[in-house]
């Protein structure tokens, strides 16, 4: 499976069962002061789209062609394309998503890994209900850069409890993002980081044995 990051909390997954975009941006106009520049997305045509949430950088549905199915930031379990998707509800922050709403889980399976993205999860912990319609792990997307998200500590207690082998971290700071914190605190609770020389990775050729880190390099402006 190719794993491809657009930057933020957008992944594109190529795998033999079909093409899932999750969390897409569109063209926008950030607030003052707020950098948010990574290069626009491809006009892909993915077989399924999960939104997390309803933030102007995860629900650009529209800078992709038309989909075959779209998830939008709702709760159960999916008969999609790439087969069973789970749903779960979450939040946004740490007061019952009464600060900035609600967030959704994904989890899937794609080539025989289980996967979950986490979007802007914001709770100070999973709960038991969530623990338990996720459960172990293979490949895990995680929000690290703080602010409106949890932290780096948070994340990798996350990761650990689900037994993920293979971590992604996402939404943390980079050149293209001003408003949130960068990537190194996350990675230094990590004994093996596998960075990327460019946005994409193959699953096929990660170890088997984990847990570890893979960083894909941020997507830029030439």
């Amino acid at each position: 499976m190719q794993v491809t990051w657009y930057g933020q909390a957008a992944f594109f997954l190529q795998a033999a069962e079909g093409t899932v975009f999750i969390d897409p941006f569109a063209a926008m106009s950030p607030r003052p002061g707020m950098v948010f520049d990574y290069p626009a997305l491809p006009r892909l045509s993915p077989d399924l789209v999960l939104i997390t949430h309803e933030h102007f950088d995860h629900n650009g549905l529209q800078a992709l062609q038309e989909p075959k199915m779209a998830i939008r930031s709702t709760a159960g379990r999916f008969k999609t394309p790439i087969g069973e998707v789970v749903a779960i509800a979450g939040e946004h922050d740490d007061v019952a998503g009464t600060k900035r709403g609600p967030n959704t889980i994904f989890r899937f399976q794609l080539e025989g890994l289980r996967i979950a993205h986490f979007g802007d999860f914001g709770q100070k912990e999973l709960r038991a209900e969530q623990f338990e319609q996720i459960g172990p792990l293979d490949l895990v997307f995680l929000p690290v850069g703080a602010g409106p998200t949890i932290g780096p500590e948070a994340a990798a207690e996350i990761a650990r409890a689900l037994e993920a082998r293979y971590v992604v971290p996402m939404h943390y700071r980079t050149p293209a993002v001003n408003f949130l914190e960068p990537v190194d605190p996350f990675l230094a609770l990590w004994q093996d980081v596998r960075p990327k020389e460019g946005p994409s990775f193959e699953t096929r050729d990660l170890p088997d044995a984990g847990p570890l880190c893979v960083v894909p390099k941020p997507p830029l402006r030439q």
